[in-house]
This record gives C-alpha cells, structure tokens and sequence, in this order.
C-alpha cells in the first residue's frame, strides 16, 4: 500500500503528459493539413489562376506598412480652393438626343485583334490620355502611369515577354475551363498586333504616390480609380475612330515594368494595342445583354 501510495501521484503526472502530447500532436495535424478557418474547399474555391500575382488589392496601407515607411500625414497638404461649377444644363430633348448619340457609337465598340500598322496622329494618342485622366480617384490622387509606346524595338520585346507568360497561361494557369471558354473567340498565346499597332499603351496603377519631398502619398482604391479611367480611355479612343482589344496579359508585370524602367509601386493594369482597324478586321458576332438583364430599377 505504501508503494501504491508513492507511485499514484507519478503514474497521475505521466498520464497528463501523454494527454497533452496527444492534444498538441492532434492541433500540429490540423494545422498542417488546412489552414486556420480554412476547409479543404475552401481552398479549392480560393484557387483564381485569373488573378495576375503582381496585381494584389493594396488599396488599404496596413499598420505594418506604415510604420516601417515614410508616410505623408493628410495634415501636410494644402487645403484647396472650392470653386464654383456651373455645367451646361440641356434641354430634355437634347439631353435625349444625346444620350442616344452616345450608346449608339459606344454599341459600336468591339475588340479588335486585327489592327493597322497605318500611322496615327501622335496629338489624337495625346488627348486620349488627357481624356481618360479626368477620371475620379480616391482623394483625387490619379494614381495612374500610361506608358505610351511606339518604337518597334520596344514593341517587339513587349511581344516577347507577353507570348512567352501567355504560353505558359494557356498551357498550365489557365486550367481547361478558361481555355475552353475562349476557344469561340479564337484566342491564344500569339499577338501579332504588338507589333504591328502603331501604339502601344500600358497602363500602370501606382499603388503608392512620391512627394516631391520623397515621403509616401497612400493612394486610396488605386485599382478602382485606375479602372474608371481605362473605361474612359476606352470611350475615348471609340470617339475618334481608334480600336483596341484589352489586354491583361498575367504575370507579365515585373519584367515590363523593368523594360519600361517604371519604378517599384507601379503596378501593370492593362495593355492596349491602339490603331485603325485593318482592313480584312473580324470580330465574334456577340450580343450584347439586354437593358432589363443589367439594370434593375427601384
């Protein structure tokens, strides 16, 4: 009894030991196998080989960020002026005229993979840009580049650095749906019209500003604003009779920000062959949805 007594309390801690080991080896596994508050699903469902992996949502600086950069305080810019503005104001009749005249020539838009080498008036590409740069951004930052490129050389490296990802997209990061899924409109990893468009612009967000001071302006909905103003951009080039198809080629971000010698916080959002239309240019015969599809009215 007296030796039942003594071994009680050891054989009590040695029980406790091995229950722990099992609990902590039990957590190691789940750990390992899925990740925190993840299922297997889930997984599964995260897997976007769309999503290019230069271009992530950093829209919002964290904490982190900030405290190991040199940030601008909001505090440290001028106050500006508010003026008045007073836009024309139409008739209800011209207003719908108008209204008309421009669906009628934005409907007209299509992508356009078959372009013109014929040459384009540098001014026209100029005011392009100016137009799609009146697009709203998050506390009017413009956090947007548009590398504007016409030499061939440079051209031709794009082209390049482009079909080389693509291949590998269509072949691999794409997986078979996407690839099917693009198989009616006839596209693949070969782009001739990057070099044979006159111009090709490239459109970079910048997901940080520089001041002239060297401290670092937060771009608020970079991805947003830079978006609306590739919308516009588009628009732009439909009113003086330009086409281009959008092209957002994945992966391929890194090596053309370094060819165009673009600094660190850009980021490519787009590239746009831009030209005439060539002559023996096709394109899908598609519909577009009807008004009561994509609008809803309450």
């Amino acid at each position: 009894m007296a030796l039942l007594s003594v071994l009680t309390p050891v054989l009590a801690v040695v029980l406790c030991l091995v229950i722990g080991f099992m609990l902590v080896r039990s957590r190691e596994t789940e750990t390992t196998s899925t990740p925190p508050g993840k299922t297997e699903g889930a997984k599964k469902a995260d897997f976007r080989p769309w999503v290019d992996q230069d271009l992530q949502d950093d829209t919002e600086i964290t904490a982190k960020e900030e405290e190991h950069g040199d940030w601008a305080d909001s505090h440290e810019e001028e106050d500006l002026l508010h003026v008045p503005y007073s836009p024309p104001r139409y008739p209800e009749e011209t207003m719908l005229q108008r209204s008309k005249d421009l669906y009628t020539l934005m409907n007209q838009r299509r992508s356009v993979r078959f372009i013109s080498p014929e040459p384009v008036p540098r001014e026209v590409i100029d005011n392009v840009i100016r137009t799609a740069g009146t697009a709203p951004s998050g506390a009017h930052t413009e956090p947007w580049t548009f590398v504007v490129v016409s030499d061939p050389d440079t051209k031709h490296q794009i082209r390049q650095i482009v079909e080389e990802e693509e291949e590998v997209n269509y072949r691999q990061r794409m997986g078979d749906k996407w690839v099917n899924d693009l198989a009616k409109l006839k596209t693949n990893w070969i782009k001739d019209y990057l070099d044979v468009a006159p111009y090709l612009v490239l459109v970079f967000k910048q997901t940080y500003g520089i001041l002239p001071n060297d401290k670092k302006r937060t771009h608020y909905y970079n991805e947003i604003s830079v978006s609306i103003s590739c919308g516009i951009l588009l628009a732009a080039l439909q009113n003086v009779g330009l086409v281009t198809v959008t092209s957002t080629p994945l992966n391929c971000g890194p090596q053309l920000r370094i060819l165009l010698k673009r600094p660190a916080n850009e980021k490519l959002l787009m590239l746009l062959p831009v030209g005439y239309p060539a002559s023996d240019a096709t394109v899908p015969d598609l519909k577009r949805k009807p008004l009561d599809d994509v609008m809803v009215h309450i």
